[in-house]
């Protein structure tokens, strides 16, 4: 039986490396934009971090709450736009200076400033546009499109929507093995297996030490998309 990969993950804004290593380890990914919006100080629907000489900083999207009301992740809306403006000097002063910045100026801030006013659509458009410059054909999926019913938990929904796609593995994060019911899986007929994903440094802008955990557009800029996709392709090799 032909092995079918399948990944999931909410549709986080600008994401890590790791996310988009994920969805190079898939065959299908699931972005999980039907789920409740948990507004945290750890969340990254909404937030994202970049080095800003040396420092760590994460900027966060102001959303618009509606009293009294749960909100989905596809139904979030920001306050304004004018975070766009913002973001974009910042990143400008961040990284005008990098090795790929003026390579990739453009296409960075044509994604940054989509017009998009639903912040889940704008984060999917994001990743789609990401995943296509590195070349991987992994088939995205939405998971408000699919018609998922009767969920009972999260294992329950991480399953059934793999059986929508005929999955025979979900790949998880490696924090994963902590919490998730391993028979579950396997009475279900799939393997549950982990990202095998190793934080690799590369040469990042005014600053000695690496820092961790960025968005992607931290390693555009510094190392290109080609470099990036050859750090892909040897991590899996192993």
């Amino acid at each position: 039986m032909e092995k079918t990969v399948v990944g999931m993950h909410q549709p986080n804004m600008m994401p890590w490396i790791g996310y988009f290593y994920k969805i190079f380890q898939s065959d299908i990914f699931i972005l999980v934009d039907d789920i409740q919006f948990i507004k945290s100080g750890s969340s990254y629907t909404n937030s994202v971090t970049f080095n800003e000489r040396g420092k760590t900083v994460k900027l966060t999207v102001p959303i618009k709450r509606i009293k009294g009301k749960t909100q989905n992740i596809n139904e979030l809306f920001p306050v304004d736009n004018d975070w766009k403006r913002r973001y974009t000097k910042r990143i400008e002063l961040a990284y005008a200076r990098c090795d790929y910045y003026k390579q990739e100026r453009d296409f960075i801030f044509e994604l940054i400033n989509n017009p998009t006013d639903n912040h889940s659509i704008y984060n999917i458009n994001f990743i789609k546009e990401i995943t296509k410059r590195l070349n991987i054909e992994t088939e995205l999926k939405i998971s408000s499109d699919m018609n998922i019913i009767g969920i009972k938990n999260a294992t329950d929904r991480i399953i059934k929507l793999a059986k929508a796609v005929n999955a025979t593995q979900y790949i998880s994060g490696r924090g994963g093995d902590k919490y998730q019911d391993h028979e579950l899986y396997k009475n279900n007929g799939i393997e549950l297996i982990y990202s095998n994903f190793i934080d690799f440094e590369y040469k990042q802008y005014r600053t000695d030490h690496f820092i961790k955990g960025l968005s992607i557009i931290d390693a555009i800029f510094n190392i290109g998309f080609e470099n990036l996709r050859l750090h892909f392709e040897e991590m899996y090799k192993k």
